[in-house]
């Protein structure tokens, strides 16, 4: 399994529009999702600062990466554009977060 983490912004009043469009997350991209190996995905809102953390348990990177190229992930990228920051093609701002520490309970504990 892989671990993602990333850093997000939704602007400041558009928190509670953020969080109902995700409650109504479109089946076909919730398909999407899950065709492109997420285990899970949460995203955390801190709310002084709006910023977005997401966390994602992956199958697969490189099937994940092509997730991006999906009309179904461009057609939501339109539609969020609205109440965060964006790129020109719509595509979230996005940073990468590293990996420092990760404790597991193992099976037998």
């Amino acid at each position: 399994m892989i671990r993602k983490a990333s850093l997000m912004k939704v602007y400041e009043d558009c928190h509670d529009e953020y969080h109902k469009r995700h409650n109504e997350l479109w089946p076909e991209m919730r398909e999407m999702l899950l065709a492109h190996g997420v285990i899970s995905y949460s995203i955390f809102l801190d709310e002084p600062t709006s910023t977005l953390f997401a966390y994602l348990e992956l199958e697969d990177e490189a099937l994940w990466n092509q997730a991006a190229d999906t009309r179904i992930c461009r057609k939501w990228w339109d539609s969020m554009k609205d109440i965060m920051e964006t790129h020109a093609d719509h595509r979230p701002v996005s940073r990468d977060l590293k990996e420092v520490f990760f404790l597991e309970r193992k099976s037998e504990e």
